[in-house]
């Protein structure tokens, strides 16, 4: 293939792929008119009764000038009199109605951005762990904040400024060809340069508002990211390294903000000049006219108010293209976001489990990270319901991915897992997170007060029955110490309570759910020694009330200490299960378990 038809089959991919974008953003345009449409239609026909009633005022003027004064002269007032009032009624019906479209547009465009707002949290919380774990948290708060911005300023205003203009433009060009069709030609032809200008606009500044809205994302993750970081930014003093890359970014997104404002600074001042100019030829020729009797005075004065009133709503317009032409690069972001499809998605026709046991059953499982290698090969494995299984190996062996298709944030490869003889991907979503909970080392608790971020191991609960989910972990005691107890306020993510406490709070969600099985992910990785001890006690109320209720516990564990009160022990390696049996047996068989266990015993001493 030659360098010139790679280059072709480039740009014709590109455009596929533009073609493809703008589909996109239709489709979602569409959809958020379709619920709202009565409004929509509604608004459309007050913007062209407005246009046509404020199209009216020269008209009336050369009607006056030309039919109504000499008829006056004449001693016949009538005319001047229906001439006056029409133009009040035509300006009273103009005022009305414009107020009616900008009232109904701004509830439209409310009502449109409150359904994307809504779709886009929806959506992103739907979509599957592996999405996430991709896509960095700045970037969705850019689809939430900067470019529904962008939207925002486009529908509140600029949608009814572009459509109201144009349909006032339509309207007067009738107006000058009923008046007078050789003026009508001229702004015809001055339509045409019109119409190059704003094509070349339209090229250059789609390309300039898409990558300003990419460099505005990188802004916004490298100031997200920044701040959720703080701690290892003062902890490795990165400041200044981090002042200069957000620097560059700030510059970038200056540079891309001066192009689109440069290309405004051409397309504006063209339009007006075009304009400007064909008043001047208008009045020229028009003048010329009535000298020789072909054009009466009323109507060239029409046509010159007329030709200015056909230019006027060119700079608005202009100003509100540029809104335009940002809000579609964001509609195109926001509309990539929402054709994301989760992986793991809830099955059309589910089986129910209304009592679970908390078997689990690994039947010839594979899996890997989409379309990378295998991370686990082959895996056939039961955990009997009410078995408390320690998985233990060293970084990177596989342990969280078990845990991760346990909970079923991702799915298998190949091969079933099951819980209670049922397919966990045949489960409802209500029924599996009622079954099976998981508590990570992270313990992250939202803004809201220790009783609230307890409850969301179970919405409905109690006070009485938060109290002794604490209580059972011995949690209570800590949080009867904070100001408010259990309505103390634990600011951003769980600022006035320690790590331990945080995790113990975690600990208190599990119980409260009583789930079927209980997965805990590295629960005490984050931890010092005397924290530990302190989430040690509570993990052994959790598991003790657990396995005391006949449920399932799986503790992926780093430190070896929480092993000791597990009935059986996974040794994981490469994604596969090289030992199995219980802690006293594997440390006996002297294998790998007894060797991790011989370096953590080193490591107490």
């Amino acid at each position: 293939m030659s360098i010139g038809t790679a280059d072709e089959d480039r740009v014709s991919l590109n455009r596929a792929d533009s073609k493809a974008v703008r589909a996109r953003s239709l489709r979602l345009l569409g959809s958020l008119i379709r619920p709202v449409r009565g409004k929509f239609i509604l608004t459309v026909i007050l913007v062209v009764f407005s246009q046509a009633t404020r199209v009216l005022g020269p008209l009336l003027i050369a009607f006056g000038i030309d039919h109504a004064l000499p008829a006056l002269q004449q001693g016949n007032p009538a005319q001047i009199l229906i001439t006056g009032g029409g133009y009040v009624l035509a300006a009273a019906l103009t005022a009305w109605m414009t107020a009616g479209y900008v009232t109904t547009t701004a509830q439209l465009s409310q009502a449109m951005l409150l359904d994307l707002r809504r779709r886009v949290f929806q959506h992103t919380q739907r979509l599957s762990l592996e999405f996430h774990e991709k896509y960095t948290s700045g970037r969705i708060i850019s689809r939430q904040t900067s470019d529904l911005e962008a939207l925002r300023e486009l529908l509140d205003s600029g949608v009814a400024s572009l459509a109201s203009g144009v349909i006032f433009m339509v309207f007067t060009a009738i107006s000058i060809f009923t008046l007078d069709w050789p003026t009508g030609i001229v702004i015809l032809l001055a339509a045409i340069p019109m119409f190059f200008l704003s094509r070349w606009y339209q090229k250059r500044s789609q390309v300039a508002f898409r990558a300003s809205r990419v460099v505005s994302a990188k802004l916004i993750v490298n100031f997200v990211e920044t701040m959720t970081g703080i701690r290892a930014v003062k902890a490795f003093r990165r400041e200044r390294a981090n002042n200069a890359k957000y620097t560059e970014l700030s510059e970038d997104y200056r540079k891309v903000t001066v192009t689109s404002i440069n290309l405004n600074g051409i397309f504006q001042p063209g339009l007006i000049l075009i304009g400007n100019v064909a008043v001047a030829v208008v009045l020229l020729l028009g003048g010329f006219r009535v000298l020789s009797g072909g054009l009466e005075v009323g109507a060239l004065l029409a046509l010159i108010l007329a030709t200015k009133r056909f230019f006027s709503p060119v700079d608005q317009m202009a100003m509100f293209y540029t809104s335009f032409q940002s809000a579609q690069a964001a509609l195109e972001k926001v509309s990539g976001l929402l054709e994301e499809v989760p992986t793991v998605r809830p099955p059309k026709h589910p089986i129910a489990l209304s009592e679970p046991r908390g078997e689990l059953v690994f039947d010839g499982v594979e899996f890997r990270y989409g379309d990378g290698p295998l991370v686990m090969p082959h895996l056939d494995l039961t955990i009997p319901a009410g078995q408390t299984v320690a998985v233990v190996g060293q970084t990177g062996a596989g342990k969280s991915t078990l845990a991760k298709l346990v909970a079923r944030f991702y799915d298998v490869s190949k091969g079933s897992l099951r819980l209670d003889g049922v397919p966990l991907d045949r489960l409802s979503s209500e029924d599996l997170r009622r079954a099976i909970v998981m508590v990570t080392q992270e313990a992250f608790l939202f803004s809201g007060s220790v009783a609230e971020n307890i409850a969301l191991g179970k919405p409905s609960a109690s006070r009485e029955e938060i109290e002794a989910a604490a209580k059972a972990v011995g949690a209570h005691d800590f949080i009867m110490a904070l100001p408010e107890g259990y309505d103390t306020d634990v600011n951003k993510r769980g600022g006035r309570v320690s790590a331990g406490q945080r995790q113990l709070l975690s600990f208190a969600r599990a119980f409260l759910a009583a789930p079927a099985v209980l997965i805990l992910d590295e629960a005490t990785a984050s931890l010092d020694i005397p924290s530990e001890r302190i989430v040690q006690q509570g993990l052994k109320k959790l598991l003790g009330s657990v396995t005391g209720s006949s449920r399932t516990a799986i503790i992926i564990a780093h430190r070896l200490s929480t092993v000791e009160i597990a009935d059986r022990v996974l040794v994981v390696h490469d994604g596969e299960i090289v030992e199995d049996g219980s802690p006293a047996d594997l440390i006996a068989g002297g294998g790998r378990f007894a060797t991790l266990h011989g370096a953590w015993q080193d490591s107490l001493v």
